[in-house]
């Protein structure tokens, strides 16, 4: 079974230890997740299938870290009826991914993730550009120098949507939510990354970046 969990272990989500994969399903289900003062809660671990299930026709969803289950997320997907509604990503290069995945990979919404700001990010651009011209890219960079805007115009100019996370400084740049929340800067935050061409921004506060988007007339 494949169950929607961002670590790898459940200590630190769970009132429990260990590996995800060593627990049976019914044994991860007796379990309880904890809030973020680490309280249990009376909520329990979903499947993939129930998630998508309760998403179905209302939501996209980004499978975040389920890269090494892509061809069993793909069924789980094909099976509940969500592939289009679903985007799988991986911050690895075209070869290894159509080595590893090719017999799925064009049946699903696939995002590259590139890092900007290491050595070779222009080559897996141009590769992924040559061979499967994404429907859209994460971009993740720690600096917003010259040579990162140029590779953010070189990836808008290709037609395919750009991801940003504004999650933290080194996803961005250093034009995170908190800059716009704490520091009260949305401008040198959501603005900056939305002047960048983005439509696609990952945040953790949603209300507040809906009520900018409001403001500025980009969402009604």
């Amino acid at each position: 079974h494949l169950v929607v969990m961002h670590d790898k272990t459940i200590n630190r989500t769970m009132n429990g230890k260990g590996l995800v994969e060593d627990y049976t399903l019914a044994e991860l289900k007796a379990m309880r997740l904890k809030n973020g003062v680490a309280c249990k809660t009376r909520h329990q671990i979903p499947t993939l299938e129930e998630v998508m299930l309760l998403c179905k026709g209302k939501i996209m969803v980004n499978i975040d870290k389920g890269y090494d289950y892509f061809q069993e997320a793909y069924a789980v997907l094909k099976k509940t009826g969500t592939v289009d509604q679903c985007v799988i990503k991986a911050g690895l290069p075209y070869e290894q991914v159509k080595t590893e995945n090719g017999a799925v990979l064009d049946k699903v919404i696939f995002m590259p993730i590139v890092q900007l700001h290491k050595e070779g990010a222009e080559a897996i651009i141009d590769s992924y550009q040559t061979h499967m011209k994404p429907a859209a890219y994460e971009l993740v960079f720690d600096n917003d120098s010259p040579e990162v805007l140029n590779l953010i115009k070189k990836v808008r100019d290709t037609g395919s949507n750009l991801f940003i996370n504004s999650l933290w400084p080194e996803l961005c740049g250093g034009h995170d939510d908190d800059r716009a929340v704490e520091l009260h800067q949305p401008e040198e935050s959501w603005g900056w990354i939305i002047n960048q061409g983005a439509k696609l921004i990952q945040t953790d506060r949603p209300a507040l970046l809906l009520e900018y988007l409001r403001k500025k007339k980009l969402h009604d």
